[in-house]
C-alpha cells in the first residue's frame, strides 16, 4: 500500500468473482436480502478553456452536448450488466448524472448516483455512468479538439449491504 492509503479498504480475501480453480464466474446473490442500495461515482474531462466555453455557449458543432452526454450516462447505467460479463442486471430506480464545469480545471466535474432496491449493489452502475458521459463529451467535442483527458474516475461513496463507505 502507498502512503494514505487507507487499509480497512483493502479485502484480499475477498476475490469473490473466483471459483476455488481459479476460474471467473457469476457471485451467487440469492441467498442475500433485498435492500436498499446506492453509489456515486465522480470523474472529470480536462480540455482547453476554448472548448469549455463553446461547450457552455451550446455552440458546438455536434449540438447539445450536455445534454447528450448526461442522457448516454443514464442509459449506460441501465445497460452495465451488457458491458461487463459477470456484473448482475439489475433494476434500477434511479440515476442520476450532474456535469459541472470548471473554468479552473479547465473541463467537468461529472458524478453519478445510482439507486437500487437488490442484492447487490450498484458502484459498478455509477461507474459506467460516469465513464460514458465523459466519453460522450469527448465524442461530441473532438472536433473542437483531441487533446481533453478523461481522470479521476471513481467510487467515492456506497450505501446498503454489508458495507458502506464514503471516500475521505
Amino acid at each position: 500500500m502507498t502512503q494514505g492509503e487507507n487499509p480497512n479498504h483493502f479485502q484480499s480475501d475477498k476475490m469473490t468473482h473466483l471459483d476455488q480453480h481459479g476460474e471467473a464466474r457469476m457471485v451467487d446473490v440469492s441467498e442475500k436480502a433485498v435492500t436498499k442500495r446506492s453509489a456515486i461515482a465522480q470523474g472529470q474531462i480536462r480540455m482547453l478553456s476554448q472548448t469549455l466555453e463553446t461547450i457552455e455557449a451550446g455552440n458546438a458543432p455536434k449540438g447539445d452536448v450536455l445534454a447528450s452526454a448526461r442522457l448516454a450516462g443514464i442509459m449506460a447505467a441501465k445497460q452495465t450488466a451488457q458491458l461487463i460479463p459477470l456484473c448482475h442486471s439489475l433494476p434500477l430506480q434511479n440515476v442520476k448524472v450532474d456535469l459541472t464545469p470548471d473554468p479552473d480545471l479547465p473541463g467537468y466535474h461529472i458524478q453519478a448516483e445510482v439507486i437500487t432496491t437488490a442484492q447487490t449493489g450498484v458502484e459498478m452502475e455509477a461507474l459506467t455512468a460516469v465513464s460514458v458521459t465523459a466519453l460522450t463529451l469527448y465524442d461530441m467535442a473532438k472536433a473542437l479538439e483531441k487533446t481533453m483527458t478523461i481522470e479521476s474516475i471513481q467510487v467515492v461513496k456506497k450505501t446498503g449491504g454489508k458495507s458502506s463507505f464514503m471516500k475521505e
